[in-house]
């Protein structure tokens, strides 16, 4: 685990002589993802090297002119707080000390300024108040649908607001804080030394991604209203002195979109922004492909939608302005991350896709760096050349030196209906039989794809194969295909899951389809338990943060009142129809439930009625709570965590399942600590 890095957006230098990225990775010293800024020459030979030393050195960005390097740094249970660096300076400036920490910033075009965005408590919440815990703060009062979030908590009480600060002069005498007699001086500088950070925003909603316009005069961004039950949202403009706030978009409300990542062109001329259509109530969000909007600059309700949202998802990555009018954006199809140019007339390039997942990149004189993972790389760094990519940087070289690493085989197989069901196989070292376990991915409106996968190779390494495919409901091939599960869970994903199973044990000898285990988290626990309750040919299961009852899911999950009604309807028998609570009765499979106590996305309650009632029917089941975690506990939980959870997977596994790698208890030595 502390070998897999993860790699930042890349942050281009103007000359594009080199570009700087933040690789972060677990560290089980600290118990917390660590990483700082490496700097990376684009000409072929050049060695990255690193060049902060921060605790967590995160977000690099250049400004305009190149003269200043931003980015965020946080301290050990500290959080992140701004920083500069100017040219010929070794030590970063601190521009800000925001109390929740800052989460996003940019350069003003001229370099003078930075825009940033930063959660601002209530009074007497969150710390702000001396002697006042959490416990001790005032009762809050709920008027809204929309109040929490998995990861965050509340959010009515601590809205994220927009700043704009002016750069200090990089060059001045630092700040001392005075001490002793000069610190009882009445003359003393009593300040912090910091730039004064002016507040823009005063909602109660989140006011998100703050980005400046071409020749920064204004400050774009998105927003929604707190108090709305839809999930719409709009672009806005603010001048950096806060005044002349004005909202860009105003769609058809028949067709209301959520829309983010609001960016001007360079040459000023278009607005990009990213939508994804909610239908006329506002909330149909099942399946919605994310398209690309652009309008003139100088009148944005002439929008027009570039993409095609029935066959390209533009939803992970943020839109990068390149050249003078097009954007870069990032398209997931069939398991890629492919890189998209496109210009305001909807003309649309693909710039590198294959074998692997694109998830940022930057730009800067006709030079794009993208960073990506493939099925060898957690994350490294390419320069886009001649239709391809140049790999500059080689971080999972001791990743791939340390350990076996599980090159997954692509595979499509038919279901029930006929129906192709895509996906891959990673096999084990040795000639097998190896049993199989079944992963099953969370969304569902997600994909399995090429990216490195610490799953599949810590499971592989303990002997096991493993499948994994994009059943019906996934992304990745068209809304129609993610659609067709909606009001109709657990029925076209369960026939494609098991006609991709029966069709590569079929095409694969050396699988022993005889000892087979099934696992997933989030929709794939929901898949997960609604299998073993329809299929008993699973020697064991591991539902892990399940959406189990669609019924008290509403109320009790972060999106509960919209998610439930999306994805099982309304009707109270056919919401029954589709849950696995209701047929719980029917299981017979050992199942091993995971949770995280902090869950607000598939809350707690969701794992322990379900475990209760395996319990009651005699159902051999354990259940291992998480505290501190929340619905990211694989993803970005603490190491240590994220360690134990994997040993007692594996320990789960031995169990019921046990391999020469990872053999039963009672055939077990010293176990050892799990390793991706």
């Amino acid at each position: 685990m502390p070998l897999l890095n993860s790699l930042s957006a890349p942050a281009v230098h103007p000359d594009a002589s080199h570009c700087v990225v933040s690789v972060t990775r677990p560290d089980f010293t600290a118990d917390s993802s660590t990483g700082q800024l490496w700097r990376v020459p684009l000409a072929p030979g050049g060695r990255p090297r690193r060049l902060t030393r921060g605790f967590r050195d995160t977000l690099p960005r250049y400004s305009a002119d190149g003269s200043s390097l931003g980015f965020l740094r946080a301290a050990p249970g500290e959080p992140a707080q701004l920083y500069v660096l100017g040219a010929g300076i070794a030590e970063p400036v601190q521009l800000t000390d925001a109390p929740l920490g800052v989460s996003w910033f940019e350069f003003s075009p001229n370099g003078t300024g930075v825009v940033f965005s930063s959660r601002v408590p209530q009074d007497g919440r969150y710390g702000t108040m001396d002697g006042v815990g959490p416990g001790a703060e005032d009762p809050r009062l709920i008027t809204t649908l929309k109040y929490r979030m998995n990861g965050v908590g509340y959010t009515g009480d601590k809205p994220v607001q927009i700043f704009h600060l002016f750069l200090p002069d990089l060059d001045a005498e630092p700040h001392i804080d005075p001490r002793g007699r000069a610190k009882n001086d009445a003359d003393a500088d009593s300040g912090t030394g910091l730039p004064e950070a002016v507040q823009l925003t005063f909602d109660a909603a989140d006011h998100l991604r703050p980005v400046f316009s071409a020749d920064g005069s204004s400050i774009l961004f998105t927003s929604s209203s707190e108090q709305d039950v839809s999930l719409a949202s709009d672009v806005f403009s603010i001048a950096p002195d806060g005044t002349g706030l004005a909202r860009l978009t105003n769609h058809d409300p028949g067709n209301p979109l959520t829309v983010s990542d609001p960016v001007q062109s360079a040459n000023g001329l278009w607005l990009f922004y990213l939508g994804q259509e909610l239908s006329a109530t506002g909330t149909d969000f099942v399946a919605r492909n994310t398209a690309l909007y652009a309008a003139p600059a100088g009148d944005p309700t002439a929008v027009r939608r570039l993409t095609d949202p029935e066959t390209v998802d533009l939803s992970d990555g943020t839109i990068v302005p390149h050249l003078a009018a097009e954007a870069l954006v990032f398209n997931r199809t069939r398991g890629a991350g492919e890189l998209l140019a496109v210009d305001p007339r909807g003309g649309v390039e693909v710039l590198a896709s294959g074998p692997l997942v694109i998830e940022a990149a930057g730009s800067a004189d006709g030079v794009v760096v993208v960073s990506y993972t493939d099925p060898r790389s957690a994350g490294d760094l390419a320069v886009v050349e001649h239709g391809g990519l140049r790999t500059v940087t080689d971080f999972s070289e001791v990743l791939r030196r340390e350990t076996r690493v599980a090159l997954p085989v692509e595979e499509t197989h038919p279901s029930g209906d006929g129906y192709p069901v895509h996906g891959w196989l990673a096999l084990p070292e040795g000639p097998g039989p190896h049993p199989v376990l079944l992963n099953i991915h969370g969304g569902p409106f997600s994909q399995y794809g090429w990216g490195y996968f610490d799953e599949t190779q810590v499971y592989t390494r303990a002997g096991y194969a493993v499948l994994m495919c994009n059943p019906r409901g996934s992304a990745g091939y068209g809304q129609a295909h993610g659609r067709s599960i909606k009001e109709a869970m657990g029925t076209h994903d369960l026939a494609d899951i098991l006609g991709f199973v029966d069709g590569t044990l079929a095409a694969h000898p050396e699988l022993d389809g005889s000892r087979m285990g099934i696992m997933g988290g989030s929709y794939g626990g929901y898949l997960t338990a609604w299998t073993i309750a329809h299929d008993h040919r699973f020697a064991a299961a591991v539902v892990e943060r399940g959406f189990l009852d669609p019924l008290s899911f509403i109320g009790s999950a972060d999106i509960g009142w919209f998610f439930s009604a999306g994805y099982t309807g309304t009707d109270p028998a056919a919401v029954l129809a589709q849950s696995p609570m209701a047929c719980v009765d029917a299981v017979r499979t050992p199942t091993f439930v995971v949770h995280s106590e902090e869950d607000l996305r598939c809350p707690v309650e969701q794992a322990q009625r379900y475990y209760t009632a395996l319990k009651l029917r005699s159902v051999p089941t354990e259940m291992l709570l998480f505290p501190g975690e929340n619905h990211e506990l694989s993803r970005s939980g603490t190491p240590w965590h994220r360690r134990r959870r994997f040993e007692h997977l594996l320990a789960w596994w031995s169990r019921w399942l046990p391999t020469p790698q990872n053999p039963a208890p009672e055939q077990a030595r010293e176990p050892e600590p799990a390793r991706a």
